[in-house]
């Protein structure tokens, strides 16, 4: 993971007895994606308000069994970690449609978000623990309940998961990466469905290659929702629209300065007995 700054560790030590019940949230047991991989446990909070057709298209290949066993075929340092194909190959798919691109989507100022910074015409912010940016179009006619909806996409920070695709736009079907780093370039042109909140060490370490030597693999993937139990990870997400991440928000905005970035925050997650 990324260094936190001093400001930023003091503000996190600061919360562990400051933040209340309130500040804290168990995962949402329908939209977390639990992966095993030969280096570890990487959790991925879902998110179907960016992409519900890609979001459901990966629940449903999950549950089929689909993912279990496939390898990480094309690692890159300091950019991807690519999976998902049943020939272990770019250019794999499941026997399912491809999905049409959902790499831009409508934010309603209703739907539940938090803004982190606004620079000049945009907003940055988190829905759920997944990062995002939005134009302020408020010229933009309002829907019939009166409310406004500005275009929106998932930014490409460490940690978010996005649906693969070939040439064709409308090509994503079971192919997945997950960013090894922060690479926005890729913003709009890919389907983002996701983020890593717990596991990024596991993300880190695995082997680099176009295919690797001795490639990873995904062991296991399975919903939190279907696993018993006793099984689930004990965690719970710092709420994003709560207190407490807003003053973890203004550490890490005094720590980086002009140089601040949605990409520098993470949404906390904390083991709970």
């Amino acid at each position: 993971m990324k260094a936190w700054g001093a400001g930023v560790i003091a503000a996190l030590a600061a919360l562990a007895t400051a933040a209340t019940a309130q500040d804290w949230t168990p995962l949402d047991a329908d939209n977390t994606l639990v992966m095993e991989t030969t280096q570890g446990r990487v959790i991925i909070a879902l998110s179907p308000q960016m992409a519900p057709q890609g979001v459901a298209r990966i629940k449903d290949l999950t549950r089929q069994g689909f993912y279990n066993g496939l390898l990480f075929h094309r690692v890159i340092d300091h950019f991807v970690a690519q999976t998902g194909n049943p020939n272990n190959k770019d250019g794999g798919r499941s026997p399912l449609p491809d999905l049409p691109l959902e790499a831009v989507f409508k934010l309603a100022e209703t739907a539940p978000h938090m803004v982190v910074a606004q620079p000049d015409g945009a907003t940055t912010g988190f829905i759920g623990a997944v990062p995002y940016v939005a134009m302020t179009d408020r010229h933009m006619p309002p829907a019939s309940d009166g409310s406004h909806a500005v275009r929106a996409w998932g930014t490409h920070c460490r940690g978010v998961l996005g649906m693969g695709r070939g040439e064709a736009r409308d090509s994503a079907n079971s192919e997945l990466y997950l960013m090894r780093d922060t690479v926005t370039r890729l913003d709009r042109d890919y389907t983002v469905v996701g983020r890593v909140v717990s596991g990024f060490d596991a993300l880190a370490a695995l082997r680099v290659g176009e295919p690797p030597v001795q490639p990873d693999a995904m062991a296991q993937v399975q919903l939190l929702a279907d696993m018993p139990l006793a099984e689930r990870p004990k965690l719970e997400i710092m709420n994003p629209t709560g207190a407490a991440f807003a003053t973890l928000v203004k550490a890490k905005r005094a720590e980086k300065g002009a140089d601040f970035s949605i990409c520098d925050i993470t949404v906390p997650v904390r083991t709970v007995p």
